[in-house]
């Protein structure tokens, strides 16, 4: 379906060209005066140096095309040369007939649907998920959610940092308790056992031990960096230990990104990159891209339009050693070879800017992507605390996620217990499902770019801009919907009406926007742009809800108007919501 601004456009280019003006004068947008109008167009003012006429001649030329016209119920031309546009009750209320009945709530899916890899998560293999992940999966989620719901192709990759001196440490802590474990046995050519030498509370504790060891003994250090060589110059048994490392932390990964109900569809981590490296390095050689300043390898990267300095994008160190944009250049090689992506989209802390700019200029100019894949980086501000510092636990430490998620669940099932007398176990499940919404919304709703405050008792309230307040509003629509059905009527075959009150109306005009704020939300990839959207729908059908008496509301035909509206509130409010990555519970 077109977007509703879209036809009340074409309607008001019709109207300036009839009247002998540009249609390049034409463009109507949403009113900033609600109060007046419902949208406007500004174009007569603009109009007036070109066809030297006062602006208000010019608009009422234009008012005086759009007499009688089906789309609007008010036109105005209002000094010195604004229109001001109200829509006619019935046409509004087709066009949501007509969005009832698509099965896409009025989205058009992309015409040249696009092939979007999104790296968000990004966690280290070996140690717990913490608060500082949590913005990467929420967002980038969001975003995969997003655009398969606007018919484009996403694959979502979780890129673990499973490579480096973590992995040397690990080795080589295990190698000090368990020396005697087959995969140090360097004579040993048998298959290694099936079940890994450690837990995910055991591998979660050695990494820590060996990082601190490695800090204060340098010998330890030597060691692990050795062992790190060795690993990545394919040593048997610590390629074994790799996998057993891999395969226990992916599962307690797969377990916690569960709980935020976060997927991936690959699950792939810098290792994946590696074989890609050697030839990359002589390619860059080779080809006169990379050149060898001060011992380490580098592509020059700056461009003249700089306002700041640009380091070149470092590719090997002095040792040889390969850096993060080695990995990641070498990543980009093996997503074009397997996927071939229209654009790889990162998730990732802002602060990394630098970094990726760094990479994403080196692929353009050694030809890694084609010249028209896309790289985009999303940056996104701290989490930060009351205090406005980074989130941190009471004494101080990094939160492990899912203790903040057990402490955000906690208080919403205590305020559940609160305001009710409900069963403990379906209240549980109930504080699960609004707890996340309390998360991904207190997230969401801010711009990604920019730091925010994660305030518990905030997020966790039933009232303001908040994921429990959403979760509310749908469920009361339910409640409503429910109880009619329970007292025999039937949701079938009911449409909707034009609006006989000023809060219908306006709850109406709120759902007819769906399409435009989702399509807009994507493109400028900006999730934060739905919760507003959702927000504001959520007031109007309140303020609507408490100026109308629905259920007993006389006039049979005008009531299940008004339960038709509803279905269709619900079924947009419960679409955003997925997309931003929560459901809603049937009762609260």
């Amino acid at each position: 379906m077109k977007k509703i601004l879209d036809l009340i456009s074409e309607e008001m280019i019709q109207a300036f060209t009839e009247a002998g003006y540009s249609a390049d004068f034409a463009r109507v947008t949403l009113s900033n005066r609600p109060d007046l109008c419902e949208y406007q167009c500004n174009g007569a003012l603009a109009a007036a140096k070109t066809y030297k006429k006062a602006p208000i001649m010019i608009a009422n030329d234009v008012v005086a095309k759009l007499t009688d016209n089906r789309v609007f119920e008010d036109v105005q031309a209002v000094n010195p040369g604004f229109i001001n546009l109200k829509l006619s009750g019935e046409y509004l209320a087709g066009y949501l007939r007509d969005m009832q009945a698509d099965e896409n709530l009025s989205i058009e899916k992309a015409e040249h649907p696009r092939r979007i890899i999104l790296d968000y998560g990004g966690p280290n293999v070996a140690k717990p998920l913490h608060v500082g992940h949590l913005r990467s999966a929420i967002i980038g989620e969001s975003i995969k959610r997003m655009g398969r719901f606007l018919g484009h192709e996403m694959i979502g990759d979780v890129h673990l940092g499973d490579w480096g001196l973590q992995m040397g440490l690990i080795i080589t802590e295990l190698h000090e308790r368990k020396p005697d474990l087959v995969y140090f046995d360097e004579t040993y050519t048998g298959a290694y056992p099936e079940e890994p030498p450690f837990t995910i509370s055991e591998l979660e504790e050695i990494y820590p031990t060996a990082s601190a060891k490695s800090k204060q003994d340098e010998t330890y250090k030597e060691a692990a960096m050795q062992a790190t060589y060795l690993l990545q110059h394919g040593h048997r048994g610590y390629q074994g230990i790799l996998k057993h490392i891999l395969d226990v932390s992916v599962t307690d990964l797969k377990r916690n990104y569960q709980r935020l109900d976060v997927s991936f569809d690959l699950w792939k981590g810098e290792s994946d990159a590696q074989p890609y490296i050697p030839e990359m390095v002589e390619y860059l050689k080779k080809n006169g891209y990379a050149y060898v300043d001060d011992g380490a390898l580098v592509v020059d990267v700056k461009e003249e339009t700089d306002t700041k300095e640009i380091p070149p994008c470092m590719i090997l160190k002095s040792d040889g050693a390969s850096l993060y944009n080695t990995t990641d250049l070498a990543t980009i090689i093996e997503r074009m070879k397997l996927y071939h992506p229209d654009e790889i989209l990162y998730v990732v802390d802002k602060r990394q800017e630098l970094h990726f700019i760094q990479c994403f200029r080196c692929a353009k100019k050694a030809k890694l992507v084609d010249e028209d894949t896309k790289l985009t980086f999303l940056g996104f501000g701290t989490m930060n605390g009351k205090d406005g510092k980074p989130f941190k636990t009471r004494d101080g430490g990094v939160m492990r996620l899912e203790n903040l998620i057990n402490e955000i669940n906690e208080e919403m099932y205590q305020k559940i217990m609160e305001n009710h007398e409900a069963d403990p176990e379906e209240a549980r499940k109930t504080a699960q499902i609004v707890g996340l919404s309390a998360i991904k919304y207190g997230d969401l709703s801010n711009q990604a770019s920019k730091d925010y405050v994660f305030d518990v008792d905030r997020f966790t309230s039933f009232e303001g801009n908040t994921g429990p307040y959403i979760l509310y509003t749908i469920v009361r629509i339910k409640s409503i919907l429910a109880r009619y059905t329970a007292e025999g009527g039937s949701l079938e075959q009911i449409r909707i009406h034009a609006p006989v009150s000023g809060s219908e109306k306006a709850l109406m005009l709120a759902v007819s926007r769906f399409n435009a704020v989702m399509e807009n939300a994507f493109e400028e990839i900006a999730p934060h742009k739905i919760c507003s959207y959702i927000y504001e729908l959520a007031n109007e059908f309140n303020r609507f809800y408490h100026e109308v008496k629905i259920l007993s509301e006389e006039d049979e035909e005008r009531k299940k108007g008004y339960l038709a509206l509803l279905m269709l509130t619900r079924d947009v409010l419960e679409n955003c919501i997925h997309v931003l990555g929560f459901e809603s519970p049937e009762r609260m």
